[in-house]
């Protein structure tokens, strides 16, 4: 293990003697840049995004080109604000928190280098952080959200369903086996005209649709798989759209928009319910990006209190991207000495048992 005998000194002594624990944590997976402050695993101090948007918003989705050269030119200052308004300096805090992986490899690649840039300088520790687990560990920033449970993770890269079995152990139950949920979102938003992102687009032309207007395809594969497939629904949507547009008729944007959402939530729904009946847990995270939908959040809830079963979701502001997250994932890592060297590299495929 590539550890300088600075990381190794201070790990030693911070871990045994500091009554808390500061750690800077950066993420740069995709198409935002971020660092935070987290004391404790569960205290943020600090969060600062830097959210790209703008630039992505003509091509309509994610340019990883276009995000590392992002990346590059704000991670500095995103560091140097998240430590600011912690008010704190590099020297005060314990540990370096990064994302490594999964993600655009490019866009990985200038979180990790700072991250150990920072290490290297400062003697401090370093500690890689799989992406899914940042999510999952983001509850903790508001809430209780002790193991056991199960997770679902939904955004535009992952559709997952995941237990927790205990602090650090993490086994994957079920994945998407084409497009994950976001990714359904995006590709049918820009197909309406609604823009990217595209899953606040949908949900706000949702608002005033008909869920019932079509009858989409709900793809449960086997019946007792836990695995998800969300491209035939995406098909079938832009053959609906073909269709409407051939024979010279308005599409109806709302009513298209509320039944696609009806038929992902649907889906998300009875495989959650499924998940918690195999692994009789009582907890279920829903995390990631497109827990931020209100949609999906209410039918789970619902669906949760008619199984005597109890719904946890991060605050919004938690649910995208962001650093917080990170470093409360981290901190779990610190406190059981799962450390890294300066050997760590940015992974942009990654199983979620590897975090």
């Amino acid at each position: 293990m590539r550890w300088s005998e600075a990381m190794r000194v201070r790990y030693e002594r911070d871990a045994k003697a500091c009554d808390r624990i500061d750690i800077l944590a950066l993420e740069s997976s995709c198409d935002e840049t971020a660092a935070a402050v987290i004391r404790d695993g569960r205290i943020v101090l600090s969060s600062v995004v830097a959210s790209q948007i703008s630039s992505h918003q003509r091509f309509g989705g994610v340019v990883p080109e276009v995000a590392s050269r992002a990346h590059v030119e704000q991670v500095t200052v995103v560091i140097e604000q998240a430590l600011a308004d912690a008010q704190l300096t590099l020297g005060d805090v314990h540990a370096i928190a990064v994302t490594r992986g999964p993600g655009l490899i490019g866009a990985l690649f200038v979180g990790v280098t700072a991250a150990k840039t920072l290490a290297q300088a400062s003697g401090l520790p370093l500690i890689g952080v799989h992406h899914l687990a940042g999510h999952l560990y983001a509850a903790a920033l508001s809430q209780d959200a002790e193991p056991p449970l199960l997770a679902l993770v939904v955004s535009g890269g992952h559709t997952e369903l995941l237990y927790v079995s205990a602090q650090g152990t993490i086994e994957q139950l079920g994945k998407t086996r084409d497009d994950a949920a976001g990714e359904a979102y995006d590709k049918v938003a820009r197909a309406l005209g609604l823009g990217y992102p595209g899953g606040p687009a949908i949900q706000d032309a949702a608002a005033g649709g008909d869920p019932a207007f079509i009858r989409f395809p709900r793809a449960l594969l086997e019946e007792d798989s836990l695995d998800f497939s969300f491209s035939g629904l995406k098909s079938a949507v832009m053959l609906h759209l073909d269709r409407e547009r051939k024979a010279g008729r308005s599409i109806r944007v709302a009513d298209v928009a509320a039944s696609f959402q009806s038929a992902v939530t649907d889906v998300l729904e009875k495989k959650a319910l499924l998940a918690l009946v195999r692994t009789g847990q009582q907890t279920l995270l829903l995390a990631g990006g497109v827990a931020a939908n209100a949609h999906l959040r209410a039918r789970l809830q619902t669906a949760c209190d008619d199984a005597g079963a109890r719904l946890i979701v991060p605050e919004l502001r938690f649910c995208t991207d962001n650093a917080a997250m990170i470093g409360a994932a981290a901190y779990v890592r610190y406190k059981q000495g799962k450390l890294d060297d300066l050997t760590l590299t940015a992974q942009a495929s990654l199983p979620i048992d590897q975090w």
